[in-house]
């Protein structure tokens, strides 16, 4: 039985796409939510990392993706 991708491969996705600043900043500087501004500060990588975390759980543990590769 190969090893089991599904894991990684969602968690760089959500990196990519949850990387603050990117894509979208909540709570951003001068207002609530800010899209495309590659800035960042403390409490949006905290609310970032949060929001990864339980997305990344949501999708691993509760759904259980799995990518077998052999």
């Amino acid at each position: 039985m190969g090893a089991d991708w599904g894991p990684v491969v969602v968690a760089v996705v959500l990196f990519i796409l949850f990387s603050p600043g990117l894509l979208f900043q909540l709570p951003a500087r001068t207002r609530v939510v800010e899209f495309g501004n590659m800035n960042t500060s403390g409490i949006a990588i905290l609310i970032h990392a949060i929001i990864y975390f339980c997305i990344l759980t949501i999708l691993v543990v509760a759904i259980g993706i799995h990518i077998h590769v052999n």
